[in-house]
Parts: C-alpha cells; sequence; structure tokens
C-alpha cells in the first residue's frame, strides 16, 4: 500500500494535470486525500487542477470555434446531448460555464457548444477562468477538509468489496437516466 502512495505521489500530479484537462472531478477529490494524508501538496495540487481545468475548456472552445468540421464528425453520435448544451445556455446564460464544472456529462460539451456560437472568446476565458478557481478550490479545499471521512468510507469498502461495483452501477444508471431523459426526443 505504502508503494502506491509512493507511486502516486510521484505520478499523481502528472495524472491530475491531464485528466483536469478533461475535468478532472474524481482526480481532485483523490488528490486532495492524498494531501490530507500528506502525500501531495495541497497548493500544487489546486494550482495543477484549476491550470489544467481552465486550459482544457478553452482549447475544446478554440477547437470548437476554428475545427468544428472536425469537432462536429467526433460529435455526431452525442448530438442530442450537443443540443441539450445549447438550450442550457440560452436558460442559464454565462452562468453556465461555472454550472457546467460541475455537472459530469456535460462539461466537454458545454465549452465546445459555446464555441460553435458567436460568444466572445475573451469573456468565455474570463469567464472559465473564474469558474475554474471557484471549482478547484471548492472541490479540493471540499475533499482535503473531508479527507478524514473519504479514507474512513475508503478502508470500509475496501473490507467489503462488494459495495463498490454497486455504488458505481447506481450512479453509472443515474446518470444515465438523467441523461437518456434529458435528451430524448419529444413527441408534439
Amino acid at each position: 500500500m505504502e508503494d502506491t502512495f509512493s507511486n502516486l505521489a510521484t505520478y499523481g500530479y502528472i495524472g491530475l494535470f491531464l485528466y483536469s484537462l478533461g475535468g478532472g472531478f474524481i482526480a481532485l477529490i483523490g488528490a486532495g486525500v492524498l494531501a490530507y494524508m500528506g502525500k501531495m501538496d495541497l497548493t500544487l495540487v489546486l494550482f495543477i487542477a484549476f491550470t489544467a481545468n481552465a486550459l482544457g475548456d478553452v482549447l475544446l472552445f478554440y477547437m470548437a470555434r476554428y475545427q468544428k468540421s472536425m469537432m462536429m464528425d467526433g460529435l455526431r453520435k452525442h448530438r442530442r446531448k450537443l443540443a441539450l448544451s445549447h438550450i442550457m445556455m440560452k436558460k442559464y446564460g454565462s452562468w453556465i460555464i461555472l454550472f457546467q464544472k460541475f455537472i459530469y456529462g456535460i462539461k466537454t460539451l458545454i465549452p465546445i457548444a459555446i464555441g460553435l456560437t458567436k460568444y466572445d472568446f475573451k469573456k468565455f476565458a474570463i469567464l472559465n477562468v473564474l469558474s475554474a478557481a471557484v471549482w478547484s478550490l471548492s472541490i479540493g479545499l471540499g475533499s482535503y477538509y473531508s479527507g478524514n471521512i473519504l479514507v474512513k468510507a475508503a478502508e470500509s469498502i475496501s473490507s467489503k468489496p462488494w459495495i463498490a461495483p454497486i455504488i458505481l452501477v447506481v450512479l453509472g444508471a443515474t446518470l444515465w437516466i438523467y441523461l437518456t431523459q434529458a435528451t430524448k426526443k419529444r413527441v408534439k
């Protein structure tokens, strides 16, 4: 177990950066708990997650704006989710840039949807940086200060390994049902 923590401390920052480019929610929680345990530096964890998350969304926006044909080819199967992202943009306006950081499943689609519109890049970049700061601080510090509870939960799950698949199936099914219902074609 100690060898695993040593590897996480060595390669954890790189993994956190790469994972945070496209989301990073779970990686940031894990890094926050490792910081609580003294295996990673909390300030560096927050900075890396913030930087990668802000950079990832800016890259998605840029690719959608200037590489539309390539992006649309890759998004053919996700047209309904992309349409849901457009509806959410119209409904919530600029607030969606903050909200999307916390909504798993559409986190990568919102910057793409915004990039496909005529939304101002500077405004997006500023709001995205502010949102990435709120996201990294809230999730990172939340997991750091909840470290004791999360470590006890992990120990409890490791002592009863059948619990983890049940939790994953329930979370996955809930997300799938939500996205299926939210993007379902409505008959008038």
